[in-house]
């Protein structure tokens, strides 16, 4: 395998390591903000904050842990026939249905940033140009500019009424790092499909 394949999936895997084992421990920020929320509704006015800040933890919990736990290979299998076969039928098995995951991520990831676009008050219907144009104001005109161009910011419909982009950045970051994973998957099963382990 080439160098760089193996630089790769070097950094990937160690980036994912990192997010993985932070994201391992927000299950005790939900475990506290639960408790919070049957304490306040039992001793004194319900927080109307709990339950969707739970929502929002679950949300991190879940989708930054994925790329991490494919990694480890703890993710549901269907193990009729996959328990019996060869590592290099595994292997090609592996690489021919990565594809069909990457290309589930890959419309997600689309429309993750719409999404996200949408809750910055963009509604047209190219979000890579808008934030393209962000990011190009930022760097020549300054902050100002860039935030000159968001608009209307969505809200929760909610009683608390939290702004949503933070949760749909949290989200489209997630399927980002679960779609390097899913790659470097592919490069490994490629490279054991060559007779090399990596």
């Amino acid at each position: 395998m080439p160098k760089l394949i193996l630089r790769y999936i070097r950094a990937v895997e160690a980036m994912n390591r990192v997010i993985g084992r932070f994201a391992m421990y927000l299950i005790f920020a939900l475990i506290a903000v639960l408790l919070w929320s049957s304490v306040s509704k039992t001793f004194f006015n319900p927080s109307l904050w709990t339950l969707e800040m739970a929502q929002f933890i679950m949300v991190a919990y879940y989708i930054l842990g994925g790329p991490y736990s494919m990694q480890m290979g703890s993710n549901v299998r269907m193990d009729l026939f996959y328990g019996g076969w060869t590592t290099r039928t595994k292997a090609f098995v592996d690489a021919f249905t990565v594809l069909f995951l990457m290309t589930y991520l890959g419309i997600l990831l689309y429309g993750a940033v719409s999404s996200m676009a949408y809750s910055l008050g963009y509604f047209g219907l190219e979000p890579f140009s808008f934030f393209g144009d962000i990011i190009v104001a930022f760097f020549t005109e300054g902050p100002s500019a860039a935030w000159g161009k968001i608009g209307y910011i969505e809200r929760s419909s909610t009683a608390w009424r939290p702004y949503l982009w933070p949760v749909k950045s949290i989200l489209c970051f997630g399927v980002f790092l679960m779609l390097l994973q899913c790659l470097a998957e592919l490069f490994r099963d490629i490279g054991r499909l060559r007779g090399v382990e990596i």
